[in-house]
C-alpha cells in the first residue's frame, strides 16, 4: 500500500463520516457521486500558492521557486499569479522561505482565491470584507487593486486580528483598515449613521467547513445538522446586513467553503426575496456545477441556479461555493 493510500485509510477509520451527512452528499450528488466526495475528502490538497503582485511578478516567482527544485506550474492564464507546487518542498517549508517570509506569495488554496476572482476588484473601488481573517482574500484584493482605492477589512476575533495585521504588513497592503466589530453590528452602524456606501462587498461566511475535510478532517467529528441551521441563520444575517452597505449597481460575492444548500443556496434566496438585485452568471477556471433550486420541499428562485458548486472531485481542490449578486435598486421588497 503506497504513502497516499495509507494516509487515506487512516482518516477513513478515525474519522468516520455520520451517516446523516453520507445521505445528505448523496441527494446532492447521487451515490457514485457521494462515493467520490468521500473518497477524495480523505486525501490531501495539492499545494497552491499567489504570488503578491504588490512586491513580485509571477515570472520572477516562478524563477525563483524552480530554483529551490521545486516543481511549480500555473494553471490558469488568466490568472498567472496562481500557482501549484507538484514536487519538492517537504510539508510546511511552503511557509518558511524567504520569498514567503517577504511577502513576495501567499500560501493559499485556490478555491479560497475564488471570491476575489468572482469580485473583480479594481483601483478606485471601495471594497468592504466583512468576515476578513487571516488575510488571504484582502491581501488578494490589494494586489487586483495595486493597493488603490480602499478596502474596510473586519474581523471580530482578536486573536484572529493579529494574524490579519500580520498577514497585511507582510504583504505590503497599504490600501486597508482593520476594524474589530460583529459584522452585522458594523454594517447596521454604517448603514443609520453615515451615507457611505462600498462598490464591492465579500460576505465569506463562518460557515460547516464540509468543502475543507482534506485539511480538517475533524470537521467530520463537528458535523451535525443543528449547528448547519444555526450557523445558516447568522450567514443571512449577515449577508442581508452587508447587501444594505452596497451601492446600486454593486456587487457583492457571497461564498462559503461548505456545501449545505441552508447555507448556501437558502441565504441567496433570501437576499432575492428581499432587496431588488440578481445573480450574475459567473465564468471562473474551474469545473463547477450549478446551484441547486430545490431543497427539503422549498423551492428557491430560479436566479439560485447561476450561482457555483465546487465539488472536491472534480478539480482536485476544497470544496467551495460562490454566487456574484448585483444590486439593482435601492428599495427593497416587501418579503
Amino acid at each position: 500500500m503506497d504513502e497516499r493510500k495509507s494516509y487515506s485509510a487512516y482518516l477513513r477509520e478515525k474519522f468516520p463520516p455520520k451517516e446523516g451527512f453520507v445521505k445528505k452528499m448523496e441527494v446532492l450528488l447521487g451515490e457514485a457521486g457521494a462515493k467520490e466526495f468521500f473518497d477524495i475528502s480523505y486525501t490531501k490538497c495539492p499545494s497552491s500558492i499567489r504570488c503578491n503582485t504588490l512586491k513580485m511578478d509571477a515570472k520572477e516567482l516562478l524563477k525563483r521557486l524552480q530554483n529551490y527544485g521545486w516543481v511549480v506550474r500555473q494553471p490558469f492564464k488568466d490568472f498567472p499569479e496562481v500557482m501549484i507546487v507538484d514536487s519538492g518542498p517537504l510539508p510546511g517549508d511552503l511557509g518558511k522561505t524567504r520569498e514567503h517570509l517577504l511577502g513576495y506569495y501567499y500560501v493559499q488554496e485556490i478555491s479560497s482565491m475564488l471570491p476575489m476572482m468572482a469580485l473583480r476588484p479594481e483601483e478606485g473601488d471601495h471594497v468592504l470584507d466583512l468576515c476578513a481573517s487571516p488575510g488571504s482574500k484582502t491581501t488578494q484584493a490589494a494586489a487586483m487593486m495595486g493597493n488603490g482605492g480602499f478596502i474596510l477589512a473586519n474581523e471580530l476575533n482578536m486573536g484572529r486580528i493579529g494574524i490579519l495585521n500580520s498577514n497585511l504588513e507582510r504583504c505590503g497592503v497599504m490600501n486597508t483598515i482593520v476594524c474589530r466589530m460583529e459584522g452585522v453590528a458594523l454594517c447596521d452602524r454604517l448603514f443609520k449613521k453615515s451615507q457611505f456606501r462600498f462598490d464591492k462587498i465579500l460576505v465569506d461566511a463562518p460557515c460547516s467547513g464540509e468543502g475543507t475535510l482534506r485539511k480538517s478532517p475533524k470537521t467530520f467529528e463537528m458535523w451535525n445538522p443543528h449547528m448547519i441551521r444555526k450557523i445558516a441563520k447568522t450567514q443571512r444575517a449577515l449577508a442581508g446586513a452587508a447587501f444594505n452597505l452596497l451601492k446600486v449597481g454593486g456587487v457583492m460575492i457571497y461564498s462559503t467553503c461548505t456545501l449545505s444548500p441552508e447555507e448556501n443556496e437558502m441565504t441567496v434566496n433570501s437576499l432575492l426575496r428581499k432587496f431588488d438585485c440578481e445573480v450574475e452568471k459567473l465564468s471562473l477556471p474551474l469545473k463547477f456545477r450549478s446551484g441547486v433550486c430545490e431543497w427539503e420541499g422549498e423551492k428557491f428562485s430560479d436566479e439560485v441556479s447561476k450561482c457555483l458548486r465546487l465539488y472536491p472531485q472534480d478539480n482536485d481542490t476544497d470544496g467551495f461555493f460562490v454566487a456574484r449578486i448585483r444590486k439593482l435598486g435601492e428599495e427593497g421588497k416587501n418579503v
